[in-house]
């Protein structure tokens, strides 16, 4: 995955990744055990770790390439005329990273774990005659959160393979 998305100058920072993805996965699944919470079903928690990759990368890219790391919010080929107004919305862009990345976490896993709370209330407020159908339905939404437990934790460690490939290659 790291190579694909970020080449091969990103092999030095795969065991960072890995960490990144087993440690959201780990906090997804953990909300997955009755009477826990899932930690990144918090906006703080998701916000704080998406900064922290945000800084890193951002840090990364200065040291590799100095100053030639605002070259990334001019793109080639832009007309002159059109220059101004690129590079404001390029800037905007990378300053949305970190909220990007921390509301699709915390989105994701808080949506789910809500469902699956309502519909384990229908489940005890039906009782054992009514309850049967959303009984089922909260066995397929554990098996549906599970999946995005791990999605989510994938799309978090590609989204940061991707930022790390703007910051080692500077493409653009």
């Amino acid at each position: 995955m790291i190579s694909d998305t970020a080449g091969s100058k990103a092999k030095p920072y795969f065991s960072f990744i890995f960490s990144l993805f087993m440690f959201v996965l780990f906090c997804n699944m953990f909300g997955m055990i009755p009477y826990t919470f899932t930690v990144t079903s918090h906006i703080i928690v998701t916000f704080v770790l998406a900064s922290f990759i945000f800084i890193g990368v951002t840090v990364i890219g200065f040291i590799k390439h100095g100053f030639g790391y605002l070259k990334l919010f001019v793109p080639s080929g832009v007309p002159v005329i059109l220059l101004p107004l690129i590079v404001v919305i390029e800037i905007i862009s990378y300053l949305s990273r970190p909220i990007s990345l921390s509301v699709r976490l915390f989105a994701n896993m808080m949506a789910g774990h809500t469902m699956m709370k309502v519909f384990g209330g229908f489940v005890i407020s039906l009782g054992i005659v009514g309850g049967w159908l959303p009984l089922s339905f909260s066995v397929a939404l554990t098996g549906l959160e599970i999946l995005v437990a791990f999605l989510q934790a994938y799309v978090f460690a590609i989204l940061t393979c991707i930022y790390l490939n703007d910051a080692l290659n500077l493409h653009h």
